[in-house]
């Protein structure tokens, strides 16, 4: 189990800690009991159980999601092989944002 202190990636997600939610953020509804951080093209979503993460978006982004962590919880990866390991998170509030890249087209999501 990896853990950080104020940043850290994992796969095509790059996470840091931030002092409070955007006033705009609105509030997620879980799926299955998780909230998904990340969906990955092959189904296998990057998750933080529901019960101990509160999730948000901002209006009008796909690369933006604000978690309020209750009390610890790990972000998971949901694959049996190859997968990542998995991230504490302590409580507080974390901006989590798809990673971009540079082509010669501008910019893009990586993907993972």
């Amino acid at each position: 189990m990896l853990t950080f202190k104020n940043s850290c990636a994992q796969g095509d997600i790059y996470i840091r800690r931030v002092d409070a939610l955007p006033k705009n953020a609105t509030l997620v509804t879980p799926e299955n009991g998780y909230n998904v951080v990340a969906h990955s093209e092959t189904g296998h979503n990057h998750v933080m159980v529901a019960d101990r993460v509160k999730m948000y978006k901002l209006p009008d982004s796909i690369m933006d999601i604000f978690v309020e962590v209750n009390e610890a919880a790990d972000l998971e990866h949901l694959r049996s092989f190859d997968t990542h390991e998995p991230i504490r998170f302590e409580k507080g509030v974390y901006h989590i944002r798809r990673q971009r890249e540079h082509v010669p087209e501008g910019f893009r999501r990586v993907e993972d």
